[in-house]
């Protein structure tokens, strides 16, 4: 796939956090660690991996606006461009030394996310795409799964923890989906899920409670590699509500029906 300059911008920012990640992945027992919140974590290694990111891309585009996870909102002077930024998605699990987390950077043009890249270094694999260009992991073009049939499905979601609100929801979401299904993941990376799903290793992902960096870039795959994304709860728009249901065609409909029943 030959990307734009933005997506290749994108591609060469996601690998020097990447870099940057990774060695301090391999010192986690040394990292500066600081709680914000219950269950949730900031490290010293998430907070330099944003910085690193935000020079290289608002360093060449200096007019796009931003929304990164740990600097927040910042209007650009082109009101129709701005990147949305999670520079180490699943941070629990960096912490821990689980090697299941991410770099995720999307471009959004007058509200449409248009370039996504999704980067784990832990495994060197690079999920990348643009509108109408499909959707491809390293060199090799991705598709979301064929499976048509719900009890043959692997989904995944995240479960809340810290006694978020949304941990009741998701509870009667797994009471009513684990007996029709094969199984369910819960890997701890909202990104990767959804790049997953785009690659085919899962048949569906839905989760709530997002902010709009967690799964930006990984909506797009989805869609780029010919599945199918919407909200939770009909009507909202995924981005602001913090909520999605992501899918192969054949089961996204029926996994929809599941999870949208009245509690």
């Amino acid at each position: 796939m030959q990307g734009s300059a933005n997506l290749n911008l994108m591609i060469k920012a996601a690998r020097k956090a990447g870099r940057s990640l990774v060695k301090d992945f391999r010192e986690v027992e040394n990292l500066q660690v600081s709680a914000k919140g219950p269950g949730d974590f900031v490290t010293k290694a998430d907070r330099e991996a944003e910085r690193i990111i935000k020079e290289e891309l608002r360093g060449a585009r200096p007019s796009y606006g931003w929304v990164g996870e740990e600097t927040g909102e910042e209007a650009g002077e082109d009101p129709t461009r701005r990147w949305l930024v999670d520079p180490l998605d699943g941070t629990t699990n960096f912490l821990h030394g689980l090697p299941h987390w991410c770099v995720s950077i999307a471009l959004e043009h007058k509200g449409e996310i248009v370039s996504a890249v999704v980067f784990d270094p832990a495994k060197d694999e690079m999920y990348r795409a643009e509108k109408g260009q499909g959707a491809w992991m390293n060199e090799s073009r991705i598709r979301v799964s064929g499976r048509r049939h719900m009890i043959e499905a692997i989904f995944a979601t995240g479960v809340p923890f810290g006694g978020r609100a949304t941990l009741p929801a998701t509870l009667q979401d797994l009471a009513r989906l684990m007996p029709v299904c094969a199984g369910v993941r819960r890997w701890g990376a909202a990104a990767l899920d959804l790049a997953y799903v785009a690659a085919g290793r899962y048949d569906g992902y839905w989760e709530r409670g997002l902010n709009s960096w967690d799964m930006a870039a990984g909506l797009l795959l989805v869609k780029e590699a010919g599945g199918f994304v919407g909200p939770v709860r009909e009507g909202r728009d995924m981005l602001e509500s913090g909520s999605i249901i992501a899918g192969n065609g054949e089961l996204y409909e029926p996994l929809c029906k599941i999870l949208r029943e009245p509690a």
